[in-house]
């Protein structure tokens, strides 16, 4: 599928993958395609930073390629590496059939068939479909040396192998980073870069959100586990849910078959919504039952 065209176009997209993209976004996203920028999305964990990029290789008919950051990625990780065991097999039938050429040998121990090809390099391969999309997902887990890395190769689009050459991309892929801000990513990448910051959906658009992502969801009590959970992100939590814990929530209240939120369904079910003992503990009792009234009165007078 070629890009979309417009604005529009772009929700329009996305929507048909059950993602709900807010105009803003949707902008962001457009100019990301038409200018062949990279796109850094900042924002709390849960909020659809990593679904955008899910959708976008889905609607577009692109292959989705993840690299997951951790703490002490490095390039070799993110690249290539040679399949050792393989080339050590080599090696000893070599070995043992007598008078290996070691030249030839050399060039085949480091050629193609031995190489492991890892996302960034896959990223830069070219495929049928079109380029794919590159998700390069919580890059503030990783440490300054690898951002500068991936400053490079993002400049250029190409990376350097040094028993192979330099490898370029016949066309840049659709690059996405994501970040939930544990730490700040430097300047320069981000300057590289478009941004946006994906924040909580207010309550309408949650909605939207919850129906296209679990429509079998009775309307009622779609709006009660909204404006609850919207509640609970105004509480003093260690970690606030996002549309993810939202989703989940429902779809176990689903199958619990669950009408009508209560204080006592709340309490059975906090794992689903909320994930460190010290926030479930300050829910039980007393406070689900005030967040759940304060959520029905927003309801009743909407």
């Amino acid at each position: 599928m070629t890009p979309p065209t417009s604005i529009d176009a772009v929700q329009s997209m996305l929507a048909q993958t059950g993602y709900v993209c807010g105009r803003a976004l949707a902008t962001v996203v457009f100019l990301s395609l038409r200018l062949g920028r990279p796109l850094f999305l900042e924002g709390e964990a849960g909020v659809g930073k990593t679904e955008i990029a899910k959708a976008l290789a889905a609607a577009m008919g692109r292959r989705l390629i993840r690299l997951q950051c951790y703490e002490g990625l490095d390039a070799s990780s993110a690249v290539y590496e040679w399949n050792f065991p393989a080339q050590m097999i080599a090696i000893r039938t070599a070995e043992a059939g007598g008078g290996a050429d070691r030249a030839s040998l050399n060039a085949e121990l480091f050629g193609p068939e031995y190489l492991i090809e890892r996302p960034l390099l896959q990223a830069m391969r070219p495929d049928e479909n079109g380029p794919p999309v590159l998700l390069i997902d919580e890059l503030d887990r990783t440490d300054e040396p690898f951002e500068a890395f991936l400053l490079e190769a993002l400049s250029d689009f190409q990376l350097t192998i040094p028993e192979i050459g330099t490898i370029a991309a016949p066309e840049p892929p659709i690059v996405i980073l994501t970040s939930n801000r544990t730490r700040e990513v430097h300047d320069a990448l981000k300057r590289r870069c478009l941004y946006h910051w994906v924040d909580y959906p207010d309550f309408d658009r949650e909605i939207e959100i919850l129906h296209a992502r679990a429509p079998e969801v009775p309307e009622t009590l779609s709006r009660q586990i909204i404006a609850f959970v919207q509640g609970l992100r105004t509480e003093d939590l260690f970690k606030k849910p996002g549309v993810a814990e939202t989703i989940d929530w429902a779809k176990c209240l689903l199958a619990l078959d669950v009408v009508d939120l209560s204080p006592e369904v709340i309490s059975d079910t906090l794992g689903a919504i909320l994930k460190y003992q010290d926030d479930i503990q300050k829910l039980q009792g007393s406070e689900a039952k005030r967040l759940l009234d304060d959520a029905k009165a927003q309801i009743a007078a909407a």
